[in-house]
């Protein structure tokens, strides 16, 4: 039997997360295995209700708002259950996910494991924790072509994002790009603006 199991998917932007996570969902279908797949509402990246990546694959989705609400969606004849961008979630998909397993379903999940400030995202380190296996995939750098980018670059207006911005842009002007360690970014406008006021004030003061 092929359930009990978790597998999730994870890396940063542009490593083929949803790709992978369509691959499977194929074979499956082909396997004739009952599939549901899951997607968060929050990602509007996509209209309708399905899920896509980069490369243009896509499949009908269900999109959900909270993780509770899985419960319901999933139904007992569904085999295998398949969640993209899973760090969007709220911390019930812990719960949600290791119960979906108990009742002896295959759980195939993705998710950013780190945000654009370079630090873990939502519920993703426990999801590793409980996961069967975990693929870290990793992306191009969009800057020195390297192909080990782990990191998630946020720019807005062609430069990179500030490390006080909110987490979650919805609708905004920013785009997204994969970068090794060593090109990621991470400007802090306000850490920088309060030393830049502490060397005028110790320059008045001489």
């Amino acid at each position: 039997m092929q359930g009990y199991c978790f597998e999730l998917i994870t890396g940063p932007m542009s490593c083929g997360k949803t790709e992978e996570l369509l691959r499977r969902i194929r074979r499956s279908i082909i396997a004739k295995k009952k599939v549901k797949v899951i997607s968060p509402l929050l990602d509007t990246r996509e209209q309708g209700d399905y899920i896509k990546s980069r490369n243009g694959l896509w499949l009908d989705a269900v999109k959900v708002k909270h993780a509770i609400q899985i419960m319901s969606v999933v139904k007992d004849d569904d085999e295998i259950v398949a969640i993209d961008e899973l760090q969007f979630f709220d911390s019930n998909i812990v719960k949600v996910i290791s119960y979906l397993m108990n009742q002896g379903k295959k759980v195939i999940g993705t998710g950013l494991d780190l945000d654009f400030k370079g630090e873990s995202f939502g519920s993703m380190p426990e999801l590793m924790c409980i996961a069967t296996t975990v693929d870290k995939l990793h992306a191009v750098c969009m800057k020195c072509g390297s192909d080990h980018a782990t990191r998630t670059q946020r720019l807005i207006d062609g430069m990179p994002a500030d490390k006080n911005s909110p987490l979650i842009m919805i609708g905004g002007d920013e785009t997204y790009e994969a970068r090794c360690i060593k090109c990621w970014e991470l400007p802090d406008a306000k850490n920088d603006n309060i030393k830049q006021k502490s060397n005028i004030l110790q320059f008045a003061s001489k």
